[in-house]
């Protein structure tokens, strides 16, 4: 495949779009920062289609304004790996994209590891062993090197012959539609961000709480995930879980009392304490708050129906050919268990192929 050279300037960028907008298929991937920021802040964008391949530069461009048509495009397949987050980044350039193929997805779905990276699937599926030199890089940093290029390139070369080899197997095993309902999801912009009202979800160890306390853990976590997206900052650097969390069990009243939380920061209590109580009175937790419940121990048969229906999704994974957890995860199985009415497993090709039978199984 030949090489074009680095897009950096609104001439070359604006052929390669009129180029790319015939092409019934593109490879897509971006190298990005955000160690320092909420948003992530794209660095390069790599592209392919046919037997070449660009990369395009958005710092030296300063803007992408010709290449976001290239990506709104209905008509051509957008082909990514792992493609979550680089969909996140793209969404900053352009409309959420449409008919994206995901080779992480196809490959999980025909038995692959279900997190299989994407050098191991190349070297697996096409026999190319892909250069790791450049893992380090810091693609905020201009200019880039030949040895940089070439690399970032790698990351697209191979996705349309992947594409093309994983539907190949798709379509033989009759999972298309599965394929199609997997990647079908990708579309959903609700899935590119975070709501801040369901971001306490995302903070470990606070299931289980008392009404009160999941009132403030929520107040907690959307101030968090909002004083983020306004500052364009990491929520760590905001309030780390940390501390939201003995913030959540301890309840302090007062400042005196936030200041001796173990884990908060001085520089925290002394710029948001006053707003950070003013939650706690707002979330209305009793004074002194309720003991905080003891995880009771599982109960006997609740944890044997577990470990049976988790078993008899191991040996059907086993079966069909397919990882556990992309037929069902350990909370699908539990979602299940409790007769969730919103189970994952009660929808689409999985209530077929495995919910179901789980159902019997209860």
């Amino acid at each position: 495949m030949t090489s074009a050279p680095v897009i950096d300037h609104s001439d070359a960028l604006n052929s390669l779009a009129i180029r790319l907008s015939a092409a019934p298929a593109i490879a897509l991937d971006t190298e990005f920062m955000r160690e320092r920021t909420y948003r992530a802040e794209l660095c390069l964008v790599q592209v392919a289609c046919a037997a070449e391949a660009w990369c395009v530069d958005p710092i030296a461009l300063r803007g992408l304004g010709a290449f976001a048509a290239v990506l709104a495009n209905p008509e051509s397949v957008k082909v990514l790996h792992a493609a979550r987050q680089d969909l996140e980044v793209l969404a900053t350039v352009a409309a959420p994209l449409q008919r994206v193929f995901d080779t992480q997805v196809a490959a999980a779905l025909v038995g692959f590891p279900a997190q299989i990276g994407y050098a191991d699937l190349v070297q697996r599926v096409l026999g190319v062993a892909l250069s790791k030199g450049q893992t380090r890089t810091d693609w905020s940093r201009r200019p880039l090197s030949a040895a940089q290029v070439d690399y970032a390139l790698d990351d697209v070369r191979y996705l349309l012959p992947l594409r093309e080899a994983l539907q190949q197997q798709v379509n033989q095993l009759g999972r298309s539609g599965w394929l199609d309902e997997e990647l079908r999801s990708l579309r959903d912009p609700a899935q590119l961000s975070i709501d801040p009202e369901r971001a306490w979800l995302r903070v470990k160890s606070l299931q289980g709480l008392d009404a009160a306390r999941e009132r403030l853990a929520r107040l907690l976590a959307a101030w968090r995930e909002r004083r983020a997206i306004d500052r364009n900052r990491p929520r760590g650097w905001i309030l780390d879980d940390n501390t939201l969390k003995e913030l959540v069990f301890r309840v302090p009243r007062n400042m005196e009392q936030l200041v001796a939380l173990e884990t908060m920061p001085e520089g925290t209590a002394r710029h948001s304490g006053e707003e950070l109580l003013q939650l706690i009175r707002e979330a209305n937790v009793s004074d002194p708050p309720p003991p905080i419940a003891r995880r009771e121990k599982a109960d006997p048969a609740y944890v044997a129906l577990l470990r049976k229906l988790t078993e008899f999704t191991q040996t059907l994974a086993k079966e069909i050919t397919v990882a556990p957890e992309v037929l069902a995860t350990r909370r699908d199985i539990e979602s299940l268990a409790r007769g969730d009415s919103d189970c994952a497993l009660l929808s689409g090709w999985r209530k077929q192929v495995v919910g179901e039978r789980l159902q019997a199984l209860l």
